[in-house]
């Protein structure tokens, strides 16, 4: 399966374009302020914490291209008949993100 559009297609994330450019502008600053706080050797639970509120502003960009693929795109292939392989990539694309949590080993 093709996972790139043709060039006339519009991504559904477009409508939201200016939304999360501003999200990855804030944060490429948090990014600047880790490299920062390396540099001037912070506290480590402090570094800690900002990668926890740059992890969580990373989630919260791909929570909104997720919503805005399933609204739109795959909406889109659904309505056209070709739903199957886009729900596929979908699920391979959500499971591959939960996965890269931590595993915590049950007692």
């Amino acid at each position: 399966m093709e996972t790139h559009a043709p060039h006339t297609f519009r991504h559904s994330y477009t409508k939201d374009r200016r939304l999360l450019l501003n999200r990855l502008r804030r944060m490429e600053g948090q990014v600047r302020g880790l490299q920062r706080m390396v540099e001037e050797e912070a506290y480590c639970l402090d570094l800690l914490q900002q990668v926890e509120a740059l992890t969580a502003a990373a989630d919260q960009v791909a929570l909104l291209l997720i919503e805005d693929h399933v609204d739109g795109c795959l909406t889109h292939a659904l309505a056209s008949g070709h739903g199957e392989p886009y729900i596929d990539e979908v699920m391979t694309v959500v499971r591959r993100a939960m996965g890269r949590r931590g595993r915590r080993r049950l007692a």
